[in-house]
This record gives C-alpha cells, structure tokens and sequence, in this order.
C-alpha cells in the first residue's frame, strides 16, 4: 500500500515532468510554430498536471504552465506589456462539464434562474490585441505569455480587414482582442506557392497564420491572405461623448453581446456565428448546432465558447490564475493525434488511380476511431519523408477521408522504412505506370481490373459511347456487385430472366434492355474506340483515330511513331493509347467482345490535307434548317475537317443557322467566312 508521503513524492516527481514537458511543447507551439504533438495529447498532459495540482495545491507554483498562458515572446520582436492581461480558458470536454460550469456560475451568482450566455466559436489562429488611441490603429500583440507578447504592429498592418481608423465615436484608448486566421481555401493556395517556390509547406491553417504574423518582413505577411475577427477588448480608458469613464470592468456597454455589436459599428470583423442562450441546456443546444456546421464553415474552429453576457456578472465572478470563471471553451474531439504508421499499401480508384495508404495503430480523431489515412501520391510521401514505422500525425475534419500530415522526426525509430510504389496493381496484376508529367500512377488494367470495372462500365453505357438505353448506375452496380459481370464484353451475354430477377427490373424492363444492348453490336468504330475508356482518348480523339486507320486491328496494333501521324495527338496520348493495347487483359476483354458478336464499323481512311475543307476549322452556331449540329459535324469530319465550339483567328468557316449568337457576331468581327446549310453542302460537294 503506498503511503501518502510516498503518493505525494511520486506527485512532485510527476509534476516536476509534466511542466518540463508543457514548457518545451509551450516554446514549440507558440514561439517556433513548430509543434511536437496534437492538441489532444497537450490537453491530455495539462489536465494531468491540473489534477495533480488540484490533489496537492503546493505543487502549483507561480512557474507552472498551468499559471501561465503561451510561451516567451521572440527577441526578434519587442515586447508589449499588455495593460490587461490576454488571459486563455478552461477546456470542457463533454457534457457533463458543461453542466459543472452551469452550476458554478449560478452558485457564483446566487442566481435562482437560468443564467443568459453569449455563445461564439472557437477559432483556431492566433490571438492578437490590437490598441486604438483617439480612434486610430497604433500597435498590435501576440497573447506571449499572458502579461508579456510580442510587438507584430508592422504585420498587423498589412491586414486589410482590420481598420486603420474606427468609424465613429470611440474611447480614449481602446484594445480589441480577437484572432488572426487564414480560410481554408487561402491556406491550400498559400501551400501551392510555397510548393512552387521550394519551400516549406504549413501543417495547417493555425501554424501558416502565426508564422505568417511572425515575419520579419511585412512585405511577406502582405502577401498572405490573413483574416481577423474580433471577439473581445482590453484596456478601455475614458468614455463615450456625454457617458461616464469605461474601463475594461464597466465597457460602454452592459453585455457581451452588446460590445461585439458595437465593435462591429466601429468597422471590427466580428463572426457572426454567435448568439444568447439560456441554461447548461441552451449551450449544449448551440454547441451541437455548431458542430453539425462545422465541415462547411470557410475556416478551421476547434469548438465554441461560452461567456456570461452581463458584464456586471461576469466581474462578480471574477478570475482564477489564468482563465475567467465566467467563460468556458467546449472542444470538438481533436481532429488531430499521433499514432504509429504500422504499413503503407495501395488502393486502385475506379478510374484506376493508385493511392497509398497508410494502416496505422488505430487512433481516436475527429470523434471516430482511424486505422486507415490517406497518404495522396508518391510524391506526397517523399516531401512530407513518411516512413513505415514513424509517429506521425493525423487529421481527421468532419466527414474528410483522414489524412497523415507529417512524421513526429523526433520519434522515428531507426528502422523506419521508405514507401516503394509497386509495379503491378494488387487488384488484377496488370502493371502500373506513371507517365513523367502527372503525380498520380494508375493501374494500366482498365477494361479488365475489378476495381476498375463499374466506372468501366458506366463510361462504356452512355449516349456518347455505345448508348446502351437503360443501363444505369444502379444496375451497373447490382451486376457487379452479384459477380455476374466482370467486363464489357459480359454485357453481351446477359439474358431476359436473370436481368427480370434484379431489383427494379421487371419482365418488360429486361426485355427492353437487352434489346438496347444487342442494338449496339455494331456500334461506329469512333464509338466503339472512346467506349472502351482509353485515358487521354475523347470523344473527338476517338473520332481522329477511326478516320485515320479506318479498322480495329490498324488501331491496336500501330506503333506509338504511327499514333504520332494522327492529328492532334501528341505523345502523352500516343503513349496512352500504345500502353493500353499493349496490355494483355485488354487485348482479351476486345478479343471477348468480338467473340460476344460485338463488330465494329469501318471507315473510309480520311487524308485530311486533301479537298477544299481538309485540316479546315468549322465552328456551329444557330440551329440549321435540315441538319442537326451533330450531322452537320459528322458530315464536316468525314471530308477531313475539324469542328470546334469557339471561335478563334484559327477558324476557318462558321456554319450559321437560325438564332445564331455571339459566335457569329465575333466571326463577322474577325472577317472568317460565314456559311449557311446550303453554303456547307455546296463546299463538301465540291
């Protein structure tokens, strides 16, 4: 049985670690913007020091991190003293503290009826005091340790929603304190420039906007999209015209809610995700509609805040050493955590893109147990230098897949190993390939891997390809998932009674289907061509192909030098088209849908230099008197030429019907010929 000196020396002993902990992961995350682990675990290692100094209250010495709020200021920066100190919040967790704090605040009141709260989100940036003298901006703060921040007044400038000058009658001296963030939206654009640039990506949102206040030059801090919003004040010193002296105990106005209003009327950014609510059961109402808008909200938040709205009340409950006891932060779960990354494998998309995964020890994040991430592409995992058996980070927003974030460096053990990309796809075994200009590799097994198969399938079916009347999604997906078609060419064999036998098909809709099936038997060679889904190949591509080899077998056996000769395919869609009949299971699933009686057409072998319109360039506009935009393009391509949709110093004729729009007024404009139904007609005839 262990002794209440030995308990109390084992508590010294812990205490003493935690604060060394707190202390380092304090200077990482405010100072160096370069944290060591997620906020969930800091929580976790503060709530612990918080009991222990809860059990044994000498141990809660003036140095704790528990008495302090941030870290030291820079000495690249001045210090500001703040006049009032930036003070941080108690964290509530679930319900049941939120009831707590309900209940200290009316015993603190001695209130008998429901106490009235402003209810605003949490923001997850930096805090900042900015201070106006006589209406005007003349310093701006980092929070620093509470009493003591760091002088950003150069940057703070540079942040075009905050206010010079405040609209309107304001006090002698005025400090508004609020948060300075990036949108999501801005964060991903600031990270592509600085992958552009070769320079170091940010972790998120919070870390971009505190390195970019921490910048020595401001001209970079000008050049990041910075947002502010206001949600409090510090030092008030004198009065409204005609009112008494304010200060920060006594504001010009009575509640919370009524100095954000102001402060918005004076020109500050104020969020207008907030409201009053009553009772422990009107904050958890909010914080649960908070929580249902947070994956669609512009910005990252981590939870809400509650404040009592009277001031009058919230300076008779007064403060504890570093946090108010009339305001509360109700987190989110964390959306991030660390874990160990046990394995990294590959997933094969339905459009055969490859994916690493990482398998990882499961973690709780985001309210969800993870033991899979998202890793994106090779070259994701080369910049961030993931590695099998890392710590690392993961992050977990709403209904966002989970994605590794970074490795801890510090705990990579040293057998951590690096990712291999592998060269077959795990689902079919065809060989994956990454051509030299894209980022993601893909599984070359397109009419033939499983994976691939419904999006194979789907593209094959519609009105552009083979047109198969009636063959959606849905029952693309029942005839997958029953394993009773594997590729396009089992289309072809599927009968009246098992199709009747699926759900929503009757006798008569399985009829009509395999009538529209068998229909397409003979489909265009240009058709047949785009159907079969080769990357890279359009519509139009597929149509180039056909006119220029004129049969199946010229297509699947031409050499990528042959490929080249056709117009407007370059080498990547050459190369494409080279890899795909190059791969076996292709080869097979066409040899299947030719024994299946599946025959394409031929066409005449177009030289599309030759004739009056060979090489030329038609745009359509208008609607023609007998012909159909599609005929009248089919018509145009057959004698060699070529059919856009917008009109350029490269065109040639525009075919104009009735209603002809824009497209006709900027042909007159640029002087290309014009030419109606019958002007077509007499130059293909010729």
């Amino acid at each position: 049985m262990v002794s209440g000196i030995d308990r109390e020396n084992e508590a010294m002993q812990r205490a003493a670690q935690l604060r060394q902990e707190l202390a380092q992961h304090n200077h990482r995350y405010y100072v160096l913007d370069d944290p060591l682990i997620s906020d969930a675990e800091y929580d976790a290692l503060f709530a612990e020091l918080v009991k222990l100094e809860q059990e044994f209250p000498l141990l809660a010495t003036p140095e704790s991190p528990t008495q302090r709020v941030g870290g030291a200021p820079l000495a690249a920066f001045g210090a500001v003293r703040h006049a009032v100190p930036m003070l941080s919040l108690n964290n509530a967790f679930d319900d049941e503290d939120i009831e707590a704090f309900d209940k200290r605040v009316r015993d603190g009141l001695e209130a008998g009826a429901e106490v009235e709260y402003a209810c605003e989100l949490k923001l997850d940036g930096l805090a900042v005091s900015l201070r106006y003298e006589g209406g005007r901006f003349v310093r701006a703060a980092t929070r620093g340790d509470g009493q003591t921040g760091e002088d950003i007044t150069a940057n703070i400038r540079t942040i075009r929603s905050i206010p010079l000058t405040l609209a309107g009658p304001v006090p002698e001296v005025l400090e508004v304190r609020g948060e300075v963030l990036l949108f999501r939206k801005d964060f991903e654009r600031l990270n592509d420039a600085q992958r552009e640039a070769g320079e170091k990506v940010f972790i998120n949102p919070r870390n971009a906007a505190a390195g970019s206040l921490r910048q020595l030059d401001p001209r970079i801090t000008a050049r990041r999209p910075l947002r502010f919003f206001a949600y409090g004040w510090g030092e008030i010193r004198g009065g409204l015209p005609g009112a008494a002296p304010a200060s920060v105990d006594a504001p010009p106005f009575g509640t919370h809610m009524g100095m954000l209003d102001w402060l918005q009327e004076l020109g500050m950014p104020v969020n207008r995700e907030r409201q009053l609510a009553k009772g422990a059961a009107g904050l958890l109402d909010f914080y649960r509609r908070v929580e249902g808008l947070r994956a669609s909200l512009p910005y990252d938040i981590d939870g809400v805040v509650y404040k009592v709205d009277a001031i009058e009340a919230q300076r008779r409950l007064g403060y504890v050493s570093r946090a108010p006891r009339f305001a509360i932060a109700h987190k989110f779960a964390a959306e991030e955590a660390t874990t160990e990354l046990l394995d990294i494998e590959v997933q094969v998309g339905r459009t055969g893109a490859i994916t690493p995964v990482a398998r990882l020890k499961p973690v709780f994040v985001g309210g969800v147990t993870v033991t899979n991430a998202t890793l994106h592409n090779e070259d994701e995992i080369e910049r961030k230098d993931v590695r099998i058996g890392d710590t690392v980070v993961v992050r977990r927003a709403g209904d966002v897949i989970p994605e590794v974030v970074t490795p801890v460096l510090d705990k990579r053990p040293a057998g951590a190993r690096k990712f291999v990309m592998p060269t077959h796809c795990p689902v079919c075994g065809s060989a994956i390939e990454r051509p030299e200009d894209e980022s993601i590799a893909r599984c070359t097994g397109g009419l033939f891997c499983a994976a691939q198969r419904k999006q194979a399938l789907w593209h094959a079916a519609q009105r552009r390809a083979l047109d198969i009347e009636g063959l959606g999604e849905k029952l693309i997906d029942q005839l997958v998932e029953r394993g009773r078609v594997h590729t396009l060419a089992d289309l072809y064999t599927l009968t009246e009674e098992e199709l009747a036998g699926l759900e929503r098909m009757g006798e008569k809709s399985a009829r009509n289907l395999v009538e529209a099936i068998s229909a397409t038997r003979t489909p265009p060679l240009g058709r047949f061509l785009f159907a079969l889904g080769i990357r890279h190949v359009g519509e139009s591509t597929a149509r180039d192909l056909a006119r220029h080899f004129g049969n199946l077998d010229a297509v699947m056996n031409a050499t990528e030098t042959e490929l080249l000769a056709v117009p407007d395919v370059g080498p990547v869609v050459a190369a494409s088209i080279h890899r795909f009949f190059a791969e076996p299971h292709n080869r097979q699933v066409v040899a299947d849908l030719l024994r299946n009686g599946v025959t394409p057409g031929t066409e005449t072998v177009v030289d599309r230099t030759a004739g009056p319109i060979g090489g030329k360039i038609f745009v359509l506009t208008g609607t023609l008197p007998t012909l159909t935009r599609e005929e009248a393009a089919d018509l145009i391509r057959a004698a060699g030429g070529k059919v856009t949709g917008s009109v350029s110093k490269k065109t040639h004729y525009v075919v104009a019907g009735a209603d002809a729009g824009s497209k006709l007024a900027k042909a007159q404009e640029l002087g290309i010929a014009v030419l109606d139904e019958d002007g077509l007609k007499a130059l293909l005839q010729s």
